[in-house]
């Protein structure tokens, strides 16, 4: 008979080392951080090694861990640096690491059970809860990114609003009207990938106009409801949105609450990252009226500033959460006693039965930090966003594209003597140039048709000088685009 085997190790004092060595080499780094380039792109005998054949025998850890640091650790996507303004993520934290850590460490299975993580899950919950001001009753989970946590909060809105079983009867015909939801047109993608996972189709998804700050225009909306309902079609669910992902406006919550409460529909709230304004108390009257909504979504890996993943759903109504997911089968069976005693009760509140232990990061941060300090720094990156687009303003060569709403700040470099036409590729180009040159990684959208240098800050380790380098930077680089540009038009025409 053969030996049996592990995956633990046959000496763990050489793991031990290599672990140690890990921790110590990864807080270095992190320390060190803003010693590196923001970004830089991967070169081309890395990628190579990332098609090496499937190992069949076991290799020393040491050495996979030395390809780690060769490979993998320098080429992220930058997200770390404190010139990192990207889209909408965070930068992570050093106790969040080890909290990740402990969490792997200990690995509990979170759909439930009889175990202090699942009361940690419950605290972290309450403690949410209360900082957006909803009813100490409500219900919630921990769930891996906004586009879960907002498709999630309208899968339950669509079981309360339906008119029907939907979880019987499902949208296979049998002549129920159209159910339809609505969301200005600065809505986030994930809207459309709900309407269309949900069964409800794209077409289903109303895009309701903005007015000259990007908010939903109360209305448009109105009126859109009204002529759903005179084609038969069954209005269920408004999305509020809590930080628009193109500028950061934030809808009239308050008016969109009051509106689907005289309309009896699903009020859901999309608070990615501008949901998290309301723990400041300088900040939370932008986003008042979130706490009337049925649901709320927001992420903790954006201006809660931890390692991915962690995102957050709320739903006032408790029972109306676990009737849109409650399925407990024999094999999960709650016992009086016991490993299951207290039963499965995230796994009865949406779509996964297997939960890493997310909360533990959260619960560490704030019991470490205090949320006081997080209250701080999303003051500080919004008054860096403030300072940012002063600096745009100051500039005869830049041209603000949008109000600063809150942390997103929207411009281009406009000098007078470049055409319209021209300024879209001039712009790409200072992107382009700015990212891989390692100093900073904006991003960019399109704003009243106009190409636009984005800069999204939910940033702990970013300072106000470095928002002085940047513009510094897009500045110079733009003039030496439109030098190389007319150069290049002079010697085509000789």
């Amino acid at each position: 008979m053969s030996e049996e085997e592990s995956l633990d190790p046959q000496n763990w004092e050489e793991l031990r080392s290599l672990g140690h060595r890990m921790l110590d080499d990864m807080l270095d780094y992190l320390s060190t951080v803003r010693e590196k380039p923001a970004w830089q792109a991967l070169p081309d005998d890395v990628k190579t090694r990332f098609t090496t054949p499937l190992p069949a025998e076991p290799q020393d850890a040491a050495a996979v861990y030395e390809e780690f640091v060769r490979d993998v650790q320098p080429y992220t996507n930058g997200n770390r640096h404190p010139r990192f303004w990207g889209w909408v993520q965070g930068n992570g934290t050093a106790l969040g690491v080890l909290a990740d850590m402990l969490a792997s460490g200990t690995n509990p299975h979170l759909a439930g059970f009889n175990q202090a993580p699942r009361f940690v899950e419950q605290q972290v919950l309450s403690w949410l809860t209360e900082l957006m001001g909803m009813p100490a009753e409500t219900s919630g989970i921990l769930i891996g990114g906004g586009t879960m946590a907002n498709i999630t909060g309208l899968v339950v809105g669509r079981h309360a609003k339906a008119g029907f079983d939907i979880r019987e009867h499902g949208l296979q015909g049998d002549g129920h009207p159209m159910l339809t939801m609505y969301g200005s047109t600065e809505t986030h993608g994930w809207a459309q990938k709900a309407a269309e996972l949900m069964g409800l189709g794209n077409r289903a998804f109303r895009r309701i106009a903005v007015d000259q700050s990007f908010r939903i225009d109360l209305n448009s909306l109105r009126r859109a409801v009204d002529e759903d309902r005179r084609a038969g079609h069954r209005p269920f669910c408004v999305i509020g949105n809590a930080g628009t992902v193109n500028t950061g406006a934030i809808d009239d919550l308050a008016g969109l609450a009051m509106f689907c409460r005289e309309e009896h529909l699903w009020f859901h709230v999309d608070g990615a990252f501008g949901a998290l304004a309301r723990i400041s108390p300088s900040l939370a009257p932008l986003v008042d009226g979130i706490e009337q909504a049925d649901s709320l979504a927001f992420d903790l890996h954006k201006w809660m500033y931890l390692p991915f993943e962690i995102a957050c759903v709320l739903v006032r109504d408790a029972k109306a959460h676990t009737d849109a997911f409650t399925l407990t089968p024999s094999y999960l069976a709650e016992t009086s006693r016991g490993v299951i005693a207290g039963g499965l009760p995230f796994a009865e509140r949406g779509l996964e039965l297997t939960r890493s232990f997310r909360a533990l990061k959260v619960w560490m941060s704030i019991k470490t930090h205090g949320i006081s300090a997080f209250a701080r720094l999303i003051e500080q990156n919004v008054s860096q966003a403030l300072y940012c687009a002063e600096l745009v303003q100051a500039h005869p060569d830049l041209e603000l594209l949008a109000p600063v709403a809150l942390n997103i700040v929207c411009f281009r470099f406009a000098p007078r003597e470049s055409t319209a036409d021209e300024l879209d590729g001039i712009n790409e180009e200072i992107l382009l140039r700015v990212q891989e040159s390692g100093l900073a990684v904006p991003s960019s959208t399109v704003i009243g048709g106009k190409f636009a240098l984005r800069v999204a800050i939910t940033n702990h380790r970013s300072k106000r000088s470095d928002f002085e380098v940047f513009i510094n930077a897009v500045v110079e680089l733009g003039h030496g685009v439109v030098t190389e540009r007319r150069q290049h038009i002079t010697q085509t025409r000789q």
